[in-house]
């Protein structure tokens, strides 16, 4: 069963390499894509059931001796996010049958997309910091792409700023690597978590902590290193901008809680509970105060995924079994919820051609379902019960208060009750107020869309799993539980790899 450890990243190659051989062929593309994605969600469930039957699995490729070979591992944490990834990847394969144009279907826009969940699930999976920083320029090339396909301005200029500003991280990345290797003479993860804790110099090792955690903390754009997010997220196509605002900034959340779980536990008064929990709740609010001033949807949006950041790192500042399993629950819950609400934003786009709040208006009374679809997420986000969103914040909330860290618990409210404003305002603007006069260039299209069913088929799906994970919240809280309590015991990650270092 060691194979499910590989298929994750196998999957998605394989069907980039096919789908360059079927360049020409579109609807060989659009559906090979489709059926990829649906094997890797698949894939995902049953390495997740596996590690949780048997523990955490570990494979070295091509047979090398650790920790000088490419060690693959796979904890609960690592197997949540690939399911996670498969279900983004059906979700948004499925919406872009409608949403992508045949330009940039010419263009290459489905081996770049399993390219990209090539590299999401390699960095899921990796178990060594150079590998991760291979898996990290994957994503990155194929995401840049992405974000300019299409070549229009918007794009462009987005994508820009994007590159550049994770260009910045990836070298801060390397560089930080090249000290840590200089300094114990491994990058093999397990080996590190030994190595770092009999290391002598714990000054340059809280060093090259906070090196990581300016490299990772702009891949999750945390505070202060978010601007890049909202000047990009919301330029390309939907369903592009879905699959960004999902999975990228989480991989970066991932490798935050990765890292300052198994490796930089040293000085945690230092680096958790001073640096990480000042930077979320700071991370919180100029999230939600740059989405309140935003007068266009994905704009919102983009600022609310900063936002909502915060609340991931805040579990790992307070470093407590029940402070990390609420950031695993809420990376749960907010994956799903922000992916949803960047494809009602691109069905909205498709109906009135616009994502300008001002201009819009009116889509309850033609399409009430769809409003009905919006508040799910909207009232999730917002952490309404008895949806997932609540769950999640009750959680970290618990754990804040159980710490007596009563100015993130408070920081954490407010910052919940301006979202409920930035929701409560897309909702008046978009679907409430009348139907302003329309512009002429923007759509005016209230009959029936025959492709309409591929871009609300997937939310009506992400939108039921939001309800599901609310009204039965129990088992998912378990799994989240589980998954904390393996990274607050390197010494089983540790041992799962030491076979394969062979001692």
């Amino acid at each position: 069963m060691k194979i499910l450890i590989v298929l994750p990243i196998l999957i998605p190659f394989i069907t980039g390499i096919i789908l360059i051989l079927t360049w020409k062929y579109r609807p060989i593309q659009r559906w090979l894509s489709t059926v990829s994605t649906i094997a890797l969600l698949v894939t995902g469930l049953s390495l997740l059931a596996f590690v949780r039957q048997n523990g955490i699995q570990a494979v070295q490729i091509g047979n090398w001796p650790a920790p000088f070979g490419i060690t693959l591992v796979a904890d609960l944490l690592s197997a949540i996010m690939v399911v996670l990834a498969g279900l983004m990847g059906v979700s948004v394969a499925i919406y872009s049958l409608s949403n992508i144009d045949s330009e940039r279907e010419s263009f290459g826009y489905y081996p770049l997309f399993h390219i990209l969940l090539m590299g999401i699930c390699g960095s899921f999976l990796t178990g060594d910091l150079f590998n991760l920083f291979v898996w990290f320029e994957v994503m990155l090339i194929s995401s840049f792409v992405l974000l300019a396909l299409g070549g229009e301005k918007a794009q462009l200029e987005g994508g820009i700023k994007y590159v550049t500003l994770n260009l910045i991280s990836s070298a801060i990345f390397l560089a930080a690597v090249g000290l840590l290797y200089g300094l114990v003479g491994t990058l093999n993860m397990a080996d590190l978590a030994i190595q770092l804790r009999e290391s002598n110099q714990p000054g340059l090792v809280t060093t090259l902590a906070a090196l990581f955690l300016i490299a990772f903390g702009l891949k999750a754009a945390m505070f202060p290193l978010f601007f890049w997010l909202p000047a990009s997220y919301h330029t390309p196509p939907a369903a592009v901008s879905a699959i960004f605002s999902g999975l990228l900034t989480k991989v970066g959340v991932y490798t935050l809680i990765r890292v300052f779980t198994l490796l930089f536990v040293q000085d945690i008064g230092y680096t958790h509970t001073t640096i990480l929990l000042v930077a979320s709740g700071l991370t919180m609010l100029s999230g939600v105060l740059g989405a309140a001033a935003q007068n266009e949807f994905r704009r919102i949006l983009s600022f609310h995924i900063v936002s909502q950041i915060g609340y991931m790192i805040m579990g790992l500042a307070l470093y407590t079994p029940l402070a990390l399993a609420g950031s695993i629950f809420y990376i749960i819950h907010h994956i799903i919820v922000k992916t949803n609400l960047f494809l009602i934003s691109g069905v909205v786009h498709r109906l009135r051609g616009t994502y300008q709040l001002k201009r819009l208006g009116g889509l309850y009374r033609f399409y009430p379902g769809l409003g009905l679809l919006f508040l799910i997420p909207a009232f999730s986000l917002a952490g309404i019960p008895p949806l997932s969103g609540f769950w999640a914040k009750f959680v970290l909330i618990r754990a804040g208060l159980e710490t007596d860290h009563y100015a993130i618990v408070a920081t954490a409210l407010i910052v919940s009750l301006l979202t409920v404003f930035s929701m409560t305002k897309i909702w008046a603007e978009v679907f409430w107020k009348a139907e302003p006069e329309p512009q002429e260039d923007q759509v005016e299209q209230n009959q029936p869309d025959n492709n309409l069913l591929y871009l609300i088929l997937p939310i009506v799906i992400l939108a039921t799993i939001t309800v599901i994970i609310g009204l039965f919240s129990e088992p998912f809280f378990e799994l989240a539980r589980d998954a904390a309590r393996q990274l607050l015991n390197p010494a089983e990650y540790i041992d799962a790899v030491r076979p394969v270092l062979g001692g």
